[in-house]
């Protein structure tokens, strides 16, 4: 039996802000309650939605283990009160974890097998670091360079950087403008529909009383874009993964803490709720390169992406391209002929952070919220993946 696919409509986008990892302001945040304040945001945004009709909620995550392990979907959603029919599931893609569960929500409404959808992410890099708390990989990836993660995600940098003869020089300016971006952004308040404020609540031993001070805050501004970034600071820093390499700390993206949460619901929904949808998603594309070269992925996944959308690439308005090296984001720009007005206007990664799994989400935050500001028709959220990927989502404003 045939059936007409149908339309998914994005009706909710926030996020939290993006804290610096380990030792930023959610370095004692759980991720699954980051999850949950942006779960709880997300849903208040669309009062007039019946929360019972939620289908199921698919939250990406590049580490799901410790705190991020036991299926924090499911626990986020019992955590923050929804109604216990609501499944939930824990998706992983690496960095683009985020964005696919984007993509798999939207599809559950395509098919016709879900009316409303929670598509989300959820990273903490200061509690569950980078590889986890007990790498295990299969050493036979070691054996072949072109397997897996034979390659640290830095030596792939440098690998793109060589291919592609990306210049240290072009690296760290393109740093500087990430910063620049970022801080202007914040200045004009451009971050703050997307955002959604977390309270931090901190407990400190007072050694004079012996009590326990608590001591509450709340923080609503990504903490990663620095007003002292300059050409002549990064240019003294060392290359991190190659002795006569390019890639640095200053031009590679942050490691961080963070989540986003969007709704997702059918024409039927908007229409039974009278909801206002900012978009639809309207593609999605992942394809793989050779893992030595992850940066590149961008390159393959962006024309798959325009393709399914029928559109082209020129008519993509605003690039959210996560900035995961400064090297592989300039590579993929030039490969591709892109505008580097429309990419990351403002900022990326380099200055505002790269949660992992929870990028996807968190940058579709900003570019759907960027396109109704702008009255933009088509924004995107691409980025490489380790292991060898890239992933590309498109957004159209309706």
């Amino acid at each position: 039996m045939t059936k007409q696919l149908q339309e998914a409509y994005i009706v909710a986008a926030t996020r939290t802000p993006i804290g610096k990892a380990p030792r930023g302001m959610f370095k004692n945040v759980r991720p699954d309650d980051l999850l949950v304040r942006v779960l709880q945001s997300a849903l208040s945004q669309v009062p007039d939605l019946d929360p019972k009709l939620i289908e199921d909620a698919i939250v990406g995550c590049s580490f799901p283990e410790a705190e991020q392990g036991m299926n924090m979907a499911r626990n986020a959603v019992l955590l923050a009160g929804l109604p216990n029919t609501i499944g939930g599931v824990t998706i992983n893609r690496y960095c683009a974890s985020g964005i696919t569960a984007v993509a798999m929500a939207a599809d559950r409404i395509r098919v016709g097998q879900a009316d409303v959808m929670i598509a989300a992410g959820a990273e903490s890099m200061s509690i569950v670091p980078m590889m986890g708390h007990h790498p295990s990989v299969n050493m036979g990836v070691f054996k072949d360079e072109n397997i897996g993660m034979a390659y640290g995600m830095g030596l792939t940098a440098e690998k793109v950087a060589q291919q592609w003869k990306v210049s240290r020089e072009d690296q760290d300016a393109f740093s500087v403008e990430s910063h620049r971006r970022a801080l202007a952004a914040q200045e004009a308040g451009y971050f703050d529909a997307e955002t959604t404020s977390v309270e931090i609540i901190e407990k400190f031993p007072n050694l004079a009383t012996g009590q326990v001070e608590i001591r509450t805050r709340t923080v609503n501004r990504d903490e990663g874009a620095r007003k002292d970034t300059s050409i002549e600071g990064l240019a003294r820093l060392k290359p991190v993964f190659a002795a006569k390499g390019s890639v640095t700390a200053g031009n590679s993206s942050q490691t961080s803490d963070g989540a986003g949460a969007l709704i997702l619901v059918s024409e039927k929904i908007l229409k039974q709720f009278n909801l206002t949808p900012l978009a639809k998603f309207s593609s999605f594309a992942v394809r793989g390169v050779a893992p030595e070269i992850m940066g590149i992925g961008p390159k393959e996944a962006i024309p798959a992406a325009c393709r399914a959308a029928g559109i082209t690439q020129d008519q993509i308005d605003w690039f959210e391209l996560n900035e995961a090296f400064a090297a592989q984001s300039l590579a993929v720009i030039r490969d591709l002929g892109l505008d580097p007005s429309k990419v990351n206007p403002m900022g990326g990664a380099i200055a505002l952070g790269h949660p992992l799994g929870a990028t996807g989400a968190i940058r579709a935050a900003t570019v759907i919220h960027a396109m109704q500001r702008n009255k933009l028709k088509y924004g995107m959220v691409t980025m490489c993946v380790g292991s060898g990927m890239g992933a590309a989502g498109i957004f159209e404003r309706v």
